[in-house]
């Protein structure tokens, strides 16, 4: 069983893959924790809160709490909208108000990076689905943090395509580009999951139908959080649909074999009206840097539902 911990900032996407996460019996899920992007530092803490009081695991993960506002917020920048608010929800979560204890002795999420890696060294996968803001912070706590890692997936970027909250960058990427440079930048191995593989994997309404038949406390959360995006995306976007990019990351960790990756060498760029956050991945033959992140090509996008509905069938 995979030690696993889940960097998140929720948002609907991420609290899908991060329920999927805890009923997948392959994946022992050690911590989530929580990190600005999306939502603020406070709404992200409440909002995985609310994931695991509303599912109750067996076994509840660690949570580490986050602070502030959006990294791009606090840089006084404007962000579109339609992506950090009209597809997410006043509180994150839709608009639902989910009800979660407040913690008591809340420690933040980059000690409980730190604290967990070196409890179990080279055994702890991270799976970072919102801003690189987290894994920078422990990396500054522990200069050893990612070479102590058994594993880092990173969901976020686009390579060969434009990006969701600008022209050049994902949202993940925008937020705290400095962050991603940062992670991204390093020699140690780690996964990126851009938008390029991912934005072929989606659900659609008869798949909610089918979600929806299936009786679990997982899937009575997903019955009330899921309708709210697919609204705000037909509201926002006039799709029909909703895209699974956190999800299909989640399942490239689980089943390797629904992904085709290739090593490329990687930044982030961090200045420029039109380029901030944009991922740049060096292809020249000849004069290339040396490769330091595996960048995934290709996603099987039937493979990638039929593991969302394996998981939840099983957790019913």
């Amino acid at each position: 069983m995979r030690k696993l911990i889940v960097d998140l900032d929720p948002g609907i996407g991420d609290a899908f893959a991060a329920v999927l996460a805890l009923a997948d019996p392959s994946l022992d899920v050690l911590a989530l924790t929580a990190c600005a992007g999306s939502v603020p530092g406070p709404t992200a803490t409440r909002n995985t809160q609310a994931i695991l009081a509303h599912l109750d695991p067996p076994k509840w993960p660690r949570l580490g709490s986050a602070r502030g506002a959006s990294p791009a917020v606090l840089r006084g920048e404007s962000v579109s909208e339609v992506f950090l608010g009209e597809l997410h929800g006043p509180t994150g979560l839709g608009d639902i108000e989910f009800p979660a204890a407040q913690l008591h002795n809340p420690h933040e999420s980059a000690k409980v990076l730190v604290d967990l890696v070196r409890m179990y060294p080279q055994e702890v996968t991270v799976l970072s689905l919102g801003p690189l803001g987290n894994l920078a912070a422990a990396m500054e706590r522990a200069p050893d943090f990612l070479e102590s890692l058994g594993g880092l997936v990173c969901c976020g970027g686009a390579i060969g395509r434009g990006g969701d909250v600008t022209a050049m960058a994902e949202t993940n990427m925008y937020l705290d580009p400095e962050a991603a440079r940062h992670v991204l930048s390093s020699r140690h191995p780690k996964t990126l999951v851009p938008l390029d593989a991912t934005e072929g994997v989606a659900m659609t309404l008869d798949h909610l139908a089918k979600l929806t038949q299936i009786d679990s406390p997982a899937t009575a959360f997903l019955a009330k959080l899921l309708p709210v995006s697919f609204r705000m995306h037909r509201q926002g976007l006039g799709c029909e649909q909703i895209g699974l990019a956190e999800v299909a990351a989640l399942a490239v960790l689980s089943r390797p074999s629904l992904a085709r990756e290739t090593p490329l060498p990687v930044s982030v760029e961090t200045t420029g009206d039109l380029t901030r956050g944009a991922i740049v991945a060096d292809r020249r033959r000849e004069f290339a840097r040396r490769a330091n992140t595996d960048v995934v090509q290709e996603i099987d996008p039937q493979g990638v539902l039929d593991y969302l509905f394996e998981i939840l069938r099983g957790a019913a």
